[in-house]
């Protein structure tokens, strides 16, 4: 069955991807950005939105209505990143991360779903991070607000069981985007030279990590299978088996084991 797809963050990396591989099936996929300037060889519809503005998410999903008259599908893609010491961290900047990351899902959702439940059908399918299920240094306001969406997806899973609508969460690992070109990266400015070396390094160490991920293409192509499930695992986790295993051995390890693991990683000794 085709179906109406929303795809928010789709003028590049995983969105874009997403975004096209759906449409490629035959859904109608309406696919968004702040500028629509930004969307370039796009095989499905782009909409403007801006996620952290009330009336511009309003607006996208009434024009979808409008056109459609549902949505079946949405995807909460839009994100962005923020790297820098979280012992030095201006509290504007944790509410930047958290407005387009977490605000920005509470904000569709809360446009698109009221329409889901009056249909009593419908898939919202989060996309969160394998960071959102550990925490990383030097990118904790990243993680914090992909742990946000866990907790949120987990709450609304079960607000909605009744009502026909499933909630899933897609957990990616690195993918070669231009996420890490993107990045806001925070000064250093504690006159703290041991600290600063192991910053420098951690930054280093994730944008190798990314520089080499999977191509956006092999999480689009999971996100068309689950689109086309009938009852969807509520997470996914998608990349290298050397990232995806990372939560089973933050389950099983001594805490000081698994942060001495992943502080060795980051370049932190």
């Amino acid at each position: 069955m085709k179906k109406i797809i929303l795809v928010t963050g789709a003028s590049s990396g995983l969105g874009l991807a997403t975004a096209n591989a759906l449409a490629a099936q035959g859904h109608t996929v309406y696919g968004t950005s702040r500028s629509l300037s930004r969307i370039k060889d796009a095989s499905f519809k782009p909409l403007e939105m801006d996620v952290t503005d009330d009336a511009s998410v309003q607006a996208a999903v009434s024009k979808i209505h409008a056109a459609e008259g549902r949505i079946d599908v949405l995807v909460n893609n839009a994100g962005n990143g923020i790297t820098g010491p979280l012992y030095a961290m201006p509290v504007d900047a944790a509410k930047k991360q958290f407005e387009v990351n977490f605000f920005g899902v509470v904000r569709v959702c809360t446009a698109v779903l009221p329409g889901m439940i009056e249909k009593k059908a419908g898939l919202v399918i989060n996309i969160g991070s394998l960071a959102g299920l550990f925490g990383l240094p030097y990118q904790g306001l990243y993680s914090a607000s992909k742990f946000a969406i866990e907790g949120y997806s987990q709450s609304l899973r079960m607000e909605l069981q009744n009502t026909g609508i499933k909630v899933t969460v897609i957990n990616p690992g690195d993918f070669k985007t231009d996420f890490t070109g993107s990045r806001e990266k925070l000064p250093f400015t504690l006159p703290n030279e041991q600290l600063k070396k192991e910053f420098e390094a951690a930054v280093a160490s994730m944008e190798k990590d990314e520089s080499i991920g999977a191509n956006p293409e092999k999480l689009a192509a999971q996100i068309v299978k689950i689109v086309g499930k009938s009852s969807p695992a509520h997470n996914y986790l998608v990349g290298a088996i050397g990232q995806t295993i990372v939560p089973t051995l933050k389950a099983i390890l001594p805490g000081n084991l698994f942060v001495k693991l992943m502080n060795d990683h980051y370049g932190i000794k």
